[in-house]
């Protein structure tokens, strides 16, 4: 098993184009159809088909993959992936946005909001990818020794 961030970034861009274009054209519900977890789902989708392959070309472009030895990302490790992110994306937003509608077509409210104080939110964002990063760093270091 693995993870993609590279498919989980894409998934986050792909996910706010649309409130991106809502802010420059001025046209629109500002967190519409794909910030509910029907919608992500089909961005998901989407950016797993997309962000595969994207991910796998980047990482040969970048020189991290050489050509004769080119890394596969899984299918498995895709749709994760991508899941991963709309779903923690949808949760977030609705826990700090009121304009959110998780549950949209068949709630239209947001039970999420106000569940943390967006202080504490963003507390818990930082911490999480401190420790993350800790822990991929110890992986990669005891990797390198083994």
């Amino acid at each position: 098993m693995g993870f993609s961030l590279i498919v989980f970034g894409w998934l986050q861009i792909i996910m706010d184009l649309q409130p991106l274009w809502v802010l420059l054209s001025g046209h629109g519900r500002l967190h519409g159809f794909y910030d509910t977890f029907a919608g992500a789902t089909l961005l998901a989708l989407l950016a797993a088909i997309t962000g595969k392959y994207l991910a796998e070309q980047g990482l040969v472009i970048s020189g991290i993959a050489i050509q004769q030895k080119p890394v596969r990302i899984g299918w498995l490790v895709a749709l994760l992936s991508a899941f991963m992110g709309c779903f923690s994306h949808v949760l977030l937003d609705a826990i700090m946005r009121p304009d959110m509608r998780p549950f949209y077509p068949w709630l239209a409210d947001n039970g999420f909001l106000g569940m943390l104080a967006i202080y504490n939110l963003h507390r818990l964002c930082l911490y999480s990818g401190l420790l993350s990063a800790a822990l991929f760093y110890s992986i990669c270091w005891y990797k390198r020794g083994a």
